[in-house]
């Protein structure tokens, strides 16, 4: 197992420590004794997580440490960490007032990997090659989950979270479409 790998399967072992302080936080403010020390591990261990990504594709990249299993792991230890943080901010209050993400929010970006996953089973069941390239309203996508996931748990701006939610929601639904568009290209491509 190259570097790069261990660094991805290091990743997907940080999703429970983040998803334990997180929701210990959560029912700490639901006790009406909010430990700030959870929400301050649980945000340092998502960052050192979500960090990490970019490091194993460096590693991948500059050291030729690229392997079938990293390129396998690699997306499912993003969705899991960011999933797993979207769904727990969606049904734990962080904050007293219901600081939390809107449930119609993580809806839409569950629709959007469903979809995802859905049309490239699809393709594999066709028997097509799968060469989804990155779109940058994919990139925007992701960056905008990462705001709206700061936002709720850096608490620096007391403004509802719905705001960085309604901003993510347009790029997810918008990259949902373009990767759904491309699996039809795919289709109709090779059929040709």
């Amino acid at each position: 197992m190259t570097l790069a790998t261990k660094i991805t399967v290091a990743r997907i072992c940080l999703v429970p420590v983040f998803a334990a302080y997180a929701i210990a936080y959560g029912l700490s403010i639901a006790n009406g004794n909010p430990v700030e020390n959870y929400r301050w591990v649980a945000l340092v261990v998502f960052i050192v997580a979500a960090a990490s990504d970019g490091v194993d594709g460096w590693i991948a990249r500059h050291f030729d440490q690229r392997s079938d299993l990293g390129a396998y792991l690699d997306p499912i230890a993003d969705k899991f960490l960011v999933l797993t943080a979207i769904l727990i901010l969606t049904f734990v209050d962080w904050g007293s007032d219901g600081w939390s993400i809107p449930l119609w929010f993580a809806a839409i970006v569950v629709l959007r990997d469903c979809v995802i996953l859905g049309g490239i089973r699809v393709l594999y069941s066709a028997k097509k090659k799968v060469k989804i390239r990155p779109h940058w309203t994919g990139k925007v996508c992701t960056f905008s989950h990462f705001f709206v996931l700061g936002w709720v748990m850096l608490k620096l701006i007391h403004l509802s979270p719905i705001y960085p939610c309604i901003f993510a929601a347009v790029f997810t639904v918008w990259s949902m479409l373009k990767y759904f568009q491309q699996g039809l290209h795919i289709l109709r491509a090779e059929q040709v």
